[in-house]
């Protein structure tokens, strides 16, 4: 199995190549044009600055996929919640690298202070993501329909959460850096 880290720098050239390949030919992002190297550089800071966890998964130097939670809602109360991201190599979707990627995310999200882990699902169709949030013990809870225009057709998103800890049980603790 890939070693799973937090990503560094010069993991970006990988990252921003395999998100590319995910805008131009997957509805998984309803983005419809790929960003460039110093636009996700920008954003993995953002996310980073946050305390919340950036992830690779790594195999012999290449970079397989990634994964990140950043904050649901920028608002003080949403400082809980947070939405994953995960994407993979084209060639290395249904060989269980997703679900180790999403595992090493909740856990590191947890750790962090994270309560609520919500997954919004671009495509009712994309049955990868959908089983793999499923299968880690996230819940649907909605479907928004016909959102986006995408490939010249409307896709709808799905709306999957997830509680981490201890949940509503006890009042939260502020979350951490991790």
């Amino acid at each position: 199995m890939p070693l799973i880290r937090p990503s560094r720098d010069e993991d970006i050239r990988a990252i921003t190549a395999i998100y590319a390949h995910h805008v131009l030919h997957g509805t998984g992002t309803f983005e419809t044009e790929p960003p460039g190297t110093s636009d996700m550089a920008a954003r993995r800071a953002d996310v980073q600055s946050k305390g919340l966890p950036y992830l690779v998964a790594e195999q012999d130097g290449k970079i397989l996929g990634f994964a990140y939670g950043n904050w649901f809602k920028p608002r003080p109360a949403y400082r809980y919640s947070v939405e994953d991201s995960i994407y993979l190599a084209p060639d290395l979707q249904r060989k269980g690298l997703g679900r180790a990627l999403l595992a090493e995310l909740l856990a590191r999200c947890e750790a962090a202070g994270i309560r609520k882990v919500m997954a919004i699902v671009g495509d009712s169709a994309n049955a990868g993501s959908v089983g793999v949030h499923l299968a880690l013990g996230f819940r649907q809870v909605g479907i928004i329909e016909s959102c986006g225009w995408k490939f010249g057709a409307w896709r709808d998103i799905v709306i999957m959460q997830k509680t981490l800890g201890p949940g509503d049980t006890e009042p939260p603790s502020e979350p951490s850096a991790s």
